[in-house]
């Protein structure tokens, strides 16, 4: 499935450098930085940390695209046996997607330094993350339920794999939520220290929508016929 990965990849990277260009005119290397608010600290310089960042959602959408293509490569061999998606990864989606746009609107409410906006939203983030979270922790319980258990075969087996890693970056990304979301409720006043971190976690959470959406697109199949084979 040369042409899937090579989809995969050519996909994430326009999303890498659509993200890259966010913000590129508003000058964010005057704002202070990202490191604790509670500290007091000058903070590091934003460019630095966004550039950072890209590079490590680059190397996180490789590791996907990959992973995926892996996924592809081996629905062609003869042990593969299809496993039904649970349904309620359809709301799970949902979640995320909500998380994103709270993240995004979080994002503008900073910049116009409107601080009960930025809380609530904030907020709002933490409460679809931590739904979207419990979705597929509910998914999985399902699958098991229902017999499709880690070593059932390998369709679950990536399945179990795929979900579980984009979950561990999920969490992680929450952490660093929950403690922007603490800083503002307690340190709301510094905005110009709460804003570089929202920024951050409005691309973090951007990219991660964008990985689920291809990689669920992949499970249900929408990447494989016609084009892919196709073009294999």
């Amino acid at each position: 499935m040369t042409a899937a990965l090579i989809f995969l990849l050519a996909v994430i990277g326009i999303a890498l450098w659509w993200l890259s260009h966010q913000r590129l005119t508003s000058k964010p290397w005057l704002e202070s930085g990202l490191d604790s608010v509670e500290d007091g600290a000058d903070g590091i310089d934003m460019p630095k940390a966004k550039i950072g960042l890209i590079v490590f959602l680059a190397v996180v959408g490789t590791l996907f695209a990959l992973f995926t293509s892996g996924y592809f490569m081996r629905q062609e061999m003869s042990d593969w046996r299809a496993m039904p998606l649970p349904p309620v990864l359809w709301l799970n989606t949902g979640l995320l997607v909500f998380g994103s746009i709270s993240l995004h609107f979080a994002l503008i409410a900073a910049r116009n330094d409107d601080l009960d906006a930025v809380k609530n939203r904030l907020g709002l983030a933490c409460i679809f993350t931590i739904g979207f979270l419990t979705g597929q922790i509910v998914a999985w319980m399902q699958l098991v339920a229902n017999g499709f258990v880690l070593t059932e075969n390998p369709a679950t087996s990536f399945f179990y794999l795929i979900t579980g890693i984009h979950g561990l970056h999920i969490i992680g990304g929450l952490v660093a939520l929950s403690r922007t979301t603490l800083s503002a409720r307690r340190h709301g006043a510094v905005m110009n220290l709460l804003r570089p971190r929202i920024e951050l976690c409005a691309l973090y959470w951007h990219f991660l929508l964008f990985v689920w959406i291809v990689v669920l697109a992949a499970m249900l199949g929408w990447l494989s016929d016609p084009f892919f084979n196709a073009a294999h």
